[in-house]
Protein backbone atom coordinates (compact mmCIF):
# COMPACT_ATOMS: atom_id res chain seq x y z
CA UNK A 1 0.00 0.00 0.00
CA UNK A 2 1.89 3.22 -1.20
CA UNK A 3 0.37 6.50 0.68
CA UNK A 4 2.45 9.14 -1.51
CA UNK A 5 4.41 8.99 -4.68
CA UNK A 6 6.30 12.09 -4.60
CA UNK A 7 8.40 13.94 -7.24
CA UNK A 8 11.10 16.35 -5.39
CA UNK A 9 11.52 16.28 -1.21
CA UNK A 10 10.10 18.64 0.50
CA UNK A 11 7.12 21.08 0.67
CA UNK A 12 4.30 20.29 -2.02
CA UNK A 13 3.72 22.47 -4.85
CA UNK A 14 0.34 20.59 -6.07
CA UNK A 15 -1.15 17.07 -5.98
CA UNK A 16 -4.21 15.06 -6.09
CA UNK A 17 -5.39 11.27 -5.13
CA UNK A 18 -5.80 8.47 -7.19
CA UNK A 19 -8.83 6.37 -6.60
CA UNK A 20 -6.73 4.04 -4.25
CA UNK A 21 -6.11 7.21 -1.79
CA UNK A 22 -2.14 7.25 -3.43
CA UNK A 23 -1.42 11.01 -2.76
CA UNK A 24 0.58 11.96 -5.98
CA UNK A 25 2.96 15.07 -5.05
CA UNK A 26 5.15 17.57 -7.11
CA UNK A 27 7.57 19.16 -4.39
CA UNK A 28 9.58 21.89 -4.17
CA UNK A 29 13.79 20.20 -4.30
CA UNK A 30 14.29 18.44 -7.34
CA UNK A 31 16.30 16.06 -5.86
CA UNK A 32 15.09 12.84 -6.82
CA UNK A 33 11.85 11.44 -5.15
CA UNK A 34 9.82 8.84 -2.76
CA UNK A 35 7.68 6.23 -2.70
CA UNK A 36 6.12 6.14 0.60
CA UNK A 37 4.78 2.68 2.39
CA UNK A 38 1.73 2.60 4.81
CA UNK A 39 4.03 1.51 7.69
CA UNK A 40 6.68 3.88 6.61
CA UNK A 41 8.10 6.52 9.38
CA UNK A 42 9.18 8.62 6.97
CA UNK A 43 10.57 9.37 2.97
CA UNK A 44 13.64 7.59 3.78
CA UNK A 45 11.53 4.74 4.12
CA UNK A 46 12.06 3.48 8.04
CA UNK A 47 10.38 1.22 9.43
CA UNK A 48 7.51 2.88 12.14
CA UNK A 49 6.65 0.70 14.61
CA UNK A 50 3.73 2.29 15.89
CA UNK A 51 1.90 2.57 12.77
CA UNK A 52 2.34 -1.08 12.17
CA UNK A 53 0.74 -2.19 15.41
CA UNK A 54 -1.95 0.06 14.76
CA UNK A 55 -3.32 -1.89 11.29
CA UNK A 56 -5.83 -4.11 10.73
CA UNK A 57 -5.32 -7.26 9.32
CA UNK A 58 -6.33 -6.43 6.02
CA UNK A 59 -4.04 -3.36 5.78
CA UNK A 60 -0.93 -5.51 7.06
CA UNK A 61 -1.84 -7.36 3.82
CA UNK A 62 -0.83 -3.93 1.90
CA UNK A 63 2.24 -3.02 4.50
CA UNK A 64 6.07 -2.97 3.94
CA UNK A 65 7.86 -3.73 6.46
CA UNK A 66 5.87 -6.92 7.71
CA UNK A 67 6.59 -8.96 4.05
CA UNK A 68 9.78 -11.47 5.01
CA UNK A 69 13.11 -10.28 4.38
CA UNK A 70 13.67 -11.95 0.84
CA UNK A 71 9.90 -9.86 -0.76
CA UNK A 72 11.60 -6.51 0.76
CA UNK A 73 14.91 -6.63 -0.55
CA UNK A 74 13.36 -7.49 -3.67
CA UNK A 75 11.39 -4.47 -3.50
CA UNK A 76 14.00 -2.06 -3.11
CA UNK A 77 16.28 -3.52 -5.76
CA UNK A 78 13.75 -3.17 -8.13
CA UNK A 79 13.90 0.34 -9.01
CA UNK A 80 18.11 0.58 -9.26
CA UNK A 81 17.39 -2.92 -12.07
CA UNK A 82 14.88 -0.95 -13.51
CA UNK A 83 17.31 1.87 -14.29
CA UNK A 84 19.21 -0.65 -15.52
CA UNK A 85 16.76 -2.64 -17.65
CA UNK A 86 15.54 0.96 -18.99
CA UNK A 87 19.53 1.67 -20.46
CA UNK A 88 20.21 -1.87 -22.19
CA UNK A 89 16.56 -1.54 -23.75
CA UNK A 90 17.18 2.51 -25.04
CA UNK A 91 20.63 1.36 -26.10
CA UNK A 92 19.09 -1.77 -28.14
CA UNK A 93 16.44 0.02 -29.91
CA UNK A 94 18.80 2.67 -30.87
CA UNK A 95 21.47 -0.03 -32.07
CA UNK A 96 18.30 -1.71 -34.07
CA UNK A 97 16.39 1.16 -35.36
CA UNK A 98 19.61 3.45 -36.38
CA UNK A 99 22.48 1.44 -35.92
CA UNK A 100 25.95 2.58 -34.75
CA UNK A 101 28.89 4.31 -36.79
CA UNK A 102 32.25 2.70 -35.79
CA UNK A 103 35.57 2.36 -37.55
CA UNK A 104 37.69 -0.64 -36.10
CA UNK A 105 40.68 0.13 -33.30
CA UNK A 106 43.44 0.11 -36.10
CA UNK A 107 46.37 2.67 -35.38
CA UNK A 108 47.42 4.65 -38.57
CA UNK A 109 49.70 7.41 -36.05
CA UNK A 110 51.84 6.71 -33.38
CA UNK A 111 52.57 10.13 -31.62
CA UNK A 112 56.01 11.24 -31.33
CA UNK A 113 57.44 10.89 -27.60
CA UNK A 114 53.77 9.68 -26.27
CA UNK A 115 53.05 6.25 -24.14
CA UNK A 116 51.59 4.09 -27.00
CA UNK A 117 55.45 4.59 -28.46
CA UNK A 118 57.26 4.50 -25.69
CA UNK A 119 55.18 1.12 -25.15
CA UNK A 120 55.69 -0.46 -28.50
CA UNK A 121 52.94 0.57 -30.44
CA UNK A 122 53.45 0.62 -34.45
CA UNK A 123 51.14 1.56 -37.41
CA UNK A 124 48.66 -0.64 -38.68
CA UNK A 125 48.46 -2.43 -35.44
CA UNK A 126 44.82 -3.57 -34.55
CA UNK A 127 43.47 -3.54 -31.21
CA UNK A 128 41.70 -6.51 -30.49
CA UNK A 129 41.19 -6.63 -26.44
CA UNK A 130 42.34 -4.49 -23.46
CA UNK A 131 42.46 -6.46 -20.61
CA UNK A 132 38.79 -8.62 -20.31
CA UNK A 133 37.78 -6.08 -22.73
CA UNK A 134 36.23 -7.35 -26.44
CA UNK A 135 37.16 -3.89 -28.60
CA UNK A 136 35.51 -3.65 -31.61
CA UNK A 137 35.29 -0.14 -32.45
CA UNK A 138 38.49 2.62 -31.77
CA UNK A 139 35.41 4.05 -29.46
CA UNK A 140 35.31 1.24 -27.96
CA UNK A 141 39.30 1.29 -27.14
CA UNK A 142 38.86 5.28 -26.87
CA UNK A 143 36.11 4.72 -23.54
CA UNK A 144 38.50 2.36 -21.63
CA UNK A 145 42.00 4.59 -22.15
CA UNK A 146 40.55 7.76 -21.43
CA UNK A 147 38.92 6.13 -18.18
CA UNK A 148 42.24 4.43 -16.76
CA UNK A 149 44.72 6.93 -16.64
CA UNK A 150 47.69 5.75 -14.30
CA UNK A 151 46.36 2.12 -14.85
CA UNK A 152 48.50 -0.16 -16.27
CA UNK A 153 46.23 -1.93 -19.10
CA UNK A 154 47.26 -5.02 -21.49
CA UNK A 155 46.11 -4.75 -25.41
CA UNK A 156 46.28 -7.92 -27.17
CA UNK A 157 46.77 -6.62 -31.20
CA UNK A 158 47.14 -8.07 -34.10
CA UNK A 159 49.94 -7.20 -35.99
CA UNK A 160 50.83 -8.65 -39.70
CA UNK A 161 48.73 -11.85 -38.88
CA UNK A 162 50.24 -12.19 -35.57
CA UNK A 163 48.79 -11.83 -32.07
CA UNK A 164 51.17 -9.91 -29.82
CA UNK A 165 50.78 -8.67 -26.39
CA UNK A 166 52.04 -4.94 -25.45
CA UNK A 167 51.35 -3.21 -22.09
CA UNK A 168 50.67 0.57 -21.57
CA UNK A 169 49.69 2.99 -18.73
CA UNK A 170 47.54 5.95 -20.05
CA UNK A 171 49.00 9.39 -19.16
CA UNK A 172 46.40 12.12 -17.24
CA UNK A 173 46.27 15.03 -19.82
CA UNK A 174 43.72 18.09 -19.15
CA UNK A 175 41.34 18.49 -22.43
CA UNK A 176 38.33 20.37 -23.10
CA UNK A 177 35.10 18.80 -22.36
CA UNK A 178 33.54 20.84 -25.01
CA UNK A 179 31.60 22.72 -22.91
CA UNK A 180 33.79 25.58 -21.48
CA UNK A 181 35.73 23.96 -18.76
CA UNK A 182 38.69 21.59 -18.65
CA UNK A 183 38.87 17.82 -17.60
CA UNK A 184 41.24 15.12 -17.05
CA UNK A 185 41.75 11.63 -19.14
CA UNK A 186 43.73 9.13 -19.65
CA UNK A 187 46.09 9.44 -23.25
CA UNK A 188 47.89 6.65 -25.25
CA UNK A 189 48.88 8.72 -28.10
CA UNK A 190 47.59 7.04 -31.35
CA UNK A 191 45.70 8.55 -33.98
CA UNK A 192 42.78 6.80 -36.25
CA UNK A 193 42.73 8.64 -39.79
CA UNK A 194 39.69 6.78 -40.78
CA UNK A 195 38.64 8.66 -44.11
CA UNK A 196 34.46 7.88 -45.40
CA UNK A 197 35.18 4.44 -46.63
CA UNK A 198 36.65 3.18 -43.17
CA UNK A 199 33.54 3.81 -41.62
CA UNK A 200 30.61 1.32 -41.45
CA UNK A 201 26.71 1.72 -39.47
CA UNK A 202 26.10 -1.46 -37.85
CA UNK A 203 22.52 -2.69 -37.14
CA UNK A 204 21.91 -5.58 -35.30
CA UNK A 205 19.22 -8.03 -34.68
CA UNK A 206 17.18 -7.82 -31.59
CA UNK A 207 19.19 -10.66 -29.68
CA UNK A 208 22.42 -9.15 -30.59
CA UNK A 209 21.62 -5.35 -30.03
CA UNK A 210 20.15 -6.28 -26.42
CA UNK A 211 23.80 -8.30 -25.88
CA UNK A 212 25.69 -4.92 -27.13
CA UNK A 213 23.38 -2.69 -24.82
CA UNK A 214 23.93 -4.68 -21.73
CA UNK A 215 27.61 -4.32 -23.15
CA UNK A 216 27.42 -0.83 -22.92
CA UNK A 217 25.24 -1.05 -19.81
CA UNK A 218 28.58 -2.53 -18.03
CA UNK A 219 30.99 -0.49 -19.42
CA UNK A 220 29.50 2.56 -18.35
CA UNK A 221 29.03 0.51 -14.77
CA UNK A 222 32.73 -0.62 -14.99
CA UNK A 223 33.98 2.84 -15.81
CA UNK A 224 32.32 4.90 -13.19
CA UNK A 225 33.58 2.35 -10.20
CA UNK A 226 37.33 2.36 -11.98
CA UNK A 227 36.69 6.67 -11.69
CA UNK A 228 35.18 6.54 -8.26
CA UNK A 229 38.05 4.32 -6.96
CA UNK A 230 40.65 6.61 -8.51
CA UNK A 231 39.03 9.33 -6.61
CA UNK A 232 39.30 7.79 -3.47
CA UNK A 233 42.93 6.10 -4.06
CA UNK A 234 44.07 9.61 -5.30
CA UNK A 235 44.31 8.55 -8.83
CA UNK A 236 41.60 10.94 -10.23
CA UNK A 237 40.23 13.93 -9.79
CA UNK A 238 36.85 14.47 -8.36
CA UNK A 239 36.70 17.77 -9.91
CA UNK A 240 35.40 16.00 -12.41
CA UNK A 241 32.18 14.73 -10.56
CA UNK A 242 28.61 16.95 -11.60
CA UNK A 243 25.57 17.74 -10.59
CA UNK A 244 22.34 19.08 -12.24
CA UNK A 245 24.11 22.15 -13.13
CA UNK A 246 26.76 19.84 -15.66
CA UNK A 247 24.23 17.68 -16.40
CA UNK A 248 21.97 20.32 -17.88
CA UNK A 249 24.95 21.38 -19.77
CA UNK A 250 25.93 18.45 -21.52
CA UNK A 251 21.77 17.92 -21.97
CA UNK A 252 21.74 21.00 -23.81
CA UNK A 253 24.59 20.12 -25.86
CA UNK A 254 22.96 16.54 -26.92
CA UNK A 255 20.02 18.31 -28.09
CA UNK A 256 21.91 20.57 -30.20
CA UNK A 257 23.91 17.55 -31.94
CA UNK A 258 20.47 15.52 -32.29
CA UNK A 259 17.01 14.04 -30.60
CA UNK A 260 18.88 10.49 -30.82
CA UNK A 261 22.25 11.91 -28.69
CA UNK A 262 19.43 13.09 -25.85
CA UNK A 263 17.69 9.00 -26.14
CA UNK A 264 21.12 7.81 -25.37
CA UNK A 265 22.31 10.55 -22.47
CA UNK A 266 18.93 9.62 -21.21
CA UNK A 267 19.82 5.31 -21.12
CA UNK A 268 23.53 6.45 -19.55
CA UNK A 269 21.70 8.58 -16.68
CA UNK A 270 19.36 5.45 -16.12
CA UNK A 271 22.58 3.50 -15.68
CA UNK A 272 24.25 6.42 -12.97
CA UNK A 273 20.80 6.63 -11.16
CA UNK A 274 20.94 2.92 -10.91
CA UNK A 275 24.46 2.60 -9.67
CA UNK A 276 24.21 5.60 -7.27
CA UNK A 277 21.20 4.12 -5.71
CA UNK A 278 23.35 0.39 -5.34
CA UNK A 279 25.49 2.36 -3.33
CA UNK A 280 25.79 1.19 0.61
CA UNK A 281 24.69 4.50 2.21
CA UNK A 282 21.39 4.61 4.38
CA UNK A 283 18.77 6.48 2.80
CA UNK A 284 19.59 5.25 -0.73
CA UNK A 285 17.95 1.59 -1.79
CA UNK A 286 22.05 0.52 -1.27
CA UNK A 287 21.60 1.51 2.43
CA UNK A 288 18.33 -0.61 2.94
CA UNK A 289 20.03 -3.73 1.35
CA UNK A 290 22.71 -3.26 3.38
CA UNK A 291 20.34 -3.41 6.68
CA UNK A 292 18.50 -6.15 5.36
CA UNK A 293 22.09 -8.25 5.04
CA UNK A 294 22.79 -7.32 8.44
CA UNK A 295 18.89 -8.96 9.52
CA UNK A 296 19.90 -11.85 7.78
CA UNK A 297 22.97 -12.63 9.90
CA UNK A 298 21.97 -11.37 12.65
CA UNK A 299 18.27 -13.06 12.38
CA UNK A 300 16.04 -9.99 13.19
CA UNK A 301 16.36 -6.26 12.46
CA UNK A 302 18.28 -3.84 13.31
CA UNK A 303 17.17 -1.61 16.44
CA UNK A 304 15.39 1.39 15.72
CA UNK A 305 17.90 3.61 16.89
CA UNK A 306 20.69 2.19 15.28
CA UNK A 307 18.71 2.34 11.90
CA UNK A 308 17.80 5.94 12.69
CA UNK A 309 21.86 6.79 13.13
CA UNK A 310 22.52 5.25 10.11
CA UNK A 311 19.85 7.02 8.22
CA UNK A 312 21.10 10.73 9.35
CA UNK A 313 24.57 9.48 8.75
CA UNK A 314 23.67 8.53 5.01
CA UNK A 315 21.67 11.66 5.07
CA UNK A 316 24.28 13.77 6.09
CA UNK A 317 26.48 12.16 3.48
CA UNK A 318 24.33 12.83 0.85
CA UNK A 319 23.89 16.24 1.26
CA UNK A 320 27.82 16.91 1.81
CA UNK A 321 27.78 15.14 -1.84
CA UNK A 322 25.26 17.49 -3.37
CA UNK A 323 27.14 20.46 -1.69
CA UNK A 324 30.43 19.29 -3.02
CA UNK A 325 28.65 18.29 -6.59
CA UNK A 326 27.12 21.98 -7.00
CA UNK A 327 30.25 23.40 -6.00
CA UNK A 328 31.95 21.99 -8.98
CA UNK A 329 29.25 23.18 -11.12
CA UNK A 330 29.47 26.87 -9.99
CA UNK A 331 33.58 26.39 -10.46
CA UNK A 332 32.94 24.72 -14.14
CA UNK A 333 30.86 27.92 -14.58
CA UNK A 334 33.27 30.07 -13.37
CA UNK A 335 30.98 31.72 -10.49
CA UNK A 336 33.17 30.98 -7.89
Amino acid sequence: KVTDFSIGFGPEIAGFYDRYGTRWRLAWVPLGGFVKFIDDENAASAPDAEALEKLTEEEREGSFHAKPLFHRAMVVAAGPIANFILAIVIFAAILMLYGERVTEARVDEVVKGSVAEKSGFRNGDLILRIDNSRITSFRDMQLLVSTSAGKKLSFLVRRNLKEVILKAVPERKEISDGLGGKMKIGILGIRRDAGKDSWETRTYNPFTALWRGAEKTYMIVDRTMTYLGGVITGRESAEQLGGPIRIAQVASQAASISFMSVVNLIAVLSVSIGLINLFPIPVLDGGHLLFYLFEAIKGEPLDKKTQEYGMRIGLALILMLMVFVFRNDLLHLKIL
